[in-house]
């Protein structure tokens, strides 16, 4: 397989339910929601902590460095395109201030509804926020729960470093990658299976 470049992921339309979600603040703070990005399909679910930017200041899409980081380990770990289906803890980007905790209390039943929906055969938290929340544990690290397989309410789940403080920290950029090849390994693993 030649080297894959990062590309903008189609982002799939919120259910007609949950369009006028009003539960926290988010709402509030001018952004749209978004469900997620990819192939609802995709046997790879990943889970980043909210959607981020996804538009340039001219309101043209663009891959932000999170994407273009993620994608990029990914594909080199042998995912194929198309096979990752991202999805967020929040649904909206923050613009300013909020009540961290209260939004994701609030916002993470619905990546729990979803990924009964999708039903992937695994799921990559990114991010020690994603990962206290998926875990239901306040003192969670990516750190410790790293480099192995979970078992979390049925799903097979590894975890990994944000895709931002491995742009901003450049030697986590090894342990990425080798956390992306475990995810890669344990599909293959299923598809054997």
């Amino acid at each position: 397989m030649g080297k894959q470049r990062p590309a903008i992921l189609p982002e799939e339309g919120v259910p007609e339910a949950n369009r006028s979600c009003r539960r926290c603040e988010l709402s509030g703070h001018g952004s749209r929601m978004i469900w997620g990005e990819g192939d609802p399909a995709a046997s790879t679910f990943v889970v980043l902590d909210n959607p981020g930017a996804r538009e340039n200041r001219e309101g043209r899409p663009f891959l932000c460095g999170t994407r273009e980081t993620m994608q990029a380990a990914a594909y080199e770990a042998g995912f194929e395109p198309g096979s990752l289906y991202v999805s967020y803890l929040l649904k909206c980007r923050p613009r300013r201030a909020y009540d961290k905790e209260n939004a994701r209390e609030i916002c993470l039943p619905y990546l729990w509804e979803q990924l009964k929906t999708v039903d992937p055969a695994l799921v990559i938290c990114l991010g020690n926020v994603v990962c206290r929340s998926f875990f239901e544990d306040p003192g969670a690290a990516v750190k410790a729960l790293r480099g192995r397989v979970h078992a979390v309410k049925g799903y097979r789940v590894i975890t990994s470093y944000h895709p931002l403080a491995v742009r901003r920290r450049p030697v986590l950029y090894r342990l990425f990658l080798e956390d992306w090849r475990l995810g890669a390994a344990q599909l293959q693993k299923v598809r054997e299976g």
